[in-house]
């Protein structure tokens, strides 16, 4: 099991598409253009949704947009909005208060993962979403 869900990964994906695509977006565009069943992406969007991050219109023409411009978004607070935390091992997620690791004062490993932990999310968060988000096409350059 890697550090992050399905979840998480989608959620960047999701978000680099919206900021990928001026205006409001069709959830059943971006389902299609990230291969991504449109009844998960619902569930990563309401997260996001949820989060503030994107909003929402319903009818003709309504779709999602992003809340703010891509590069105020890190990716480290998108992630913890999907996963809700960033913590390599569970033993170090504060939400997971009912089971605190009975050896968590003397293990050995903790201090690793606690620092993998630092370095993770001082990466994810000095990266915004602009840095993953692909520009429009440019009209210039020729087309295969």
């Amino acid at each position: 099991m890697g550090m992050f869900s399905t979840k998480g990964l989608y959620a960047l994906r999701a978000m680099a598409d919206l900021a990928s695509h001026p205006g409001w977006v069709s959830l059943g565009d971006v389902a299609k253009r990230q291969n991504i069943s449109r009844k998960y992406l619902e569930q990563v969007i309401a997260l996001m949704h949820r989060a503030g991050y994107v909003e929402s219109l319903r009818g003709k023409g309504g779709g999602y947009r992003l809340s703010k411009p891509a590069d105020q978004y890190t990716l480290g607070q998108i992630l913890r909005a999907a996963e809700g935390s960033l913590a390599p091992v569970a033993c170090l997620n504060c939400s997971n208060i009912d089971e605190v690791c009975p050896i968590m004062d003397t293990c050995s490993t903790v201090g690793v993962w606690r620092d993998l932990g630092k370095v993770t999310s001082a990466y994810l968060d000095s990266k915004t979403l602009a840095d993953i988000a692909q520009g429009e096409p440019d009209a210039s350059a020729p087309q295969d």
